[in-house]
């Protein structure tokens, strides 16, 4: 299924070391669903994986910095992996990108191991979340449970790469309804 793409300001923060399937199949099942992804290197205009799967980014992080100010950002995707989750929480533009995100009413959506990146900024007190386990203990404030993927308001955290199919197509309910993820998950064979 191709749908047409829409002008979206959806970004996923790509650094060296992290989870290929966390990162790379959200924005396959975001575009098959007709949005517009922005994949951006924290680390430089590519991001090799923690599998050593080398991704070209659409921009770097200084360039995209440039780009909040244009159009709020709707969606921001933190994928885990090691030591990408570090380098993305290490960042000094992941605090900016996370305000900005916040600030226009979007999404934050992370899995594995960044969920703790939202959790060490407190935005996920009060708030149900999943993460990988052991850590639990960076999510500050959360109650954390058993499931595979959680959406709690604005927040979308999954627990890991088995659950990379899931929390894409959540991703893609939440901007765009029960009907287009449903449509996609069909085109892809996915149960």
């Amino acid at each position: 299924m191709t749908a047409k793409k829409e002008k979206n300001m959806i970004y996923v923060l790509l650094a060296d070391g992290f989870e290929e399937v966390e990162a790379l199949t959200p924005v396959d099942i975001l575009r098959r669903g007709g949005l517009s992804v922005t994949t951006v290197g924290v680390t430089g205009k590519a991001a090799t994986g923690s599998h050593g799967i080398a991704t070209a980014c659409d921009v770097t992080g200084k360039d995209a910095l440039k780009m909040l100010g244009k159009e709020p950002p709707e969606m921001l995707i933190l994928p885990g992996g090691m030591p990408g989750t570090r380098h993305i929480d290490s960042w000094e533009g992941t605090d900016v990108f996370i305000k900005a995100t916040v600030d226009a009413g979007g999404f934050l959506a992370a899995i594995c191991a960044a969920p703790s990146v939202l959790g060490k900024r407190g935005l996920l007190s009060g708030r149900s979340a999943v993460c990988y386990p052991g850590f639990e203990k960076y999510l500050e404030g959360a109650e954390t449970g058993n499931g595979k993927v959680v959406r709690d308001g604005k927040i979308i955290t999954a627990r890991g790469a088995g659950c990379a199919m899931e929390f894409a197509l959540e991703l893609l309910r939440a901007l765009r309804g029960d009907e287009a993820a449903r449509d996609v998950a069909k085109s892809v064979i996915y149960r």
